[in-house]
């Protein structure tokens, strides 16, 4: 594993990165779909969107505006009264992140998912929110990943420099966002997407397991 000794701001994507939410989200998405297509599409369609904001998502289902905010309401109904039942945590999340802030990292949050689904699902998971010294979710008023804005308003409301920084994210959205923001990539292998499918994005790292992160500082 290589050291990053100068990386001392270490931002997450949330759903796929640092809680297993995949579950969730993808029944979620095809109860949408459901309701106001009456069909649902391949998974795989799904899966090419993994990650972005939900107006995106469904922007490409919908012809106006009142229909895709109808699709989002419904998904988010769905979505936080199955929470407890679908969502899990990834192994180890927990003492990484505990060890990280122990050792002096500071720890934050770049993620498409609004604040009240990014609220309940780290307490699901047993993550406090006091851990995170920034947390950036869809309810900023700025473009969203692949855009670089939300990790770089991150990194501006810690003022750290995008040299000091890594974004760790599973999806290749969170490559693109992480990479046209300057800081450090690093590509979670425990998410929906493969090593392969990761790896055209180039990231600086390559993440096995999230404790991999306690070698590199």
């Amino acid at each position: 594993m290589v050291k990053f000794k100068s990386l001392r701001t270490i931002l997450f994507d949330l759903d796929g990165t640092l809680v297993d939410s995949t579950d969730l989200i993808l029944e979620s998405w095809r109860h949408t779909m459901r309701m106001h297509l009456n069909e649902v599409p391949p998974d795989d369609v799904w899966l090419t969107m993994f990650g972005q904001p939900l107006r995106a998502q469904f922007g490409l289902f919908a012809d106006t505006a009142e229909d895709v905010q109808a699709m989002i309401d419904t998904y988010v109904e769905h979505n936080l009264r199955e929470h407890e039942r679908l969502i899990r945590s990834f192994p180890d999340v927990v003492d990484t992140l505990v060890s990280l802030r122990a050792s002096g990292v500071r720890l934050g949050i770049v993620t498409s998912k609004a604040m009240q689904g990014t609220i309940c699902s780290l307490a699901a998971c047993n993550l406090k929110e006091g851990w995170f010294d920034v947390i950036i979710t869809s309810d900023e008023p700025i473009p969203h990943k692949p855009d670089p804005a939300p990790v770089r308003l991150a990194l501006e409301r810690l003022q750290v420099p995008s040299t000091e920084a890594a974004y760790v994210g599973d999806s290749i959205w969170d490559m693109r966002s992480g990479r046209k923001a300057g800081v450090t990539t690093m590509a979670a292998l425990w998410g929906p997407f493969s090593e392969k499918e990761l790896a055209v994005e180039q990231p600086h790292v390559m993440l096995d397991s999230i404790t991999d992160l306690l070698a590199a500082n």
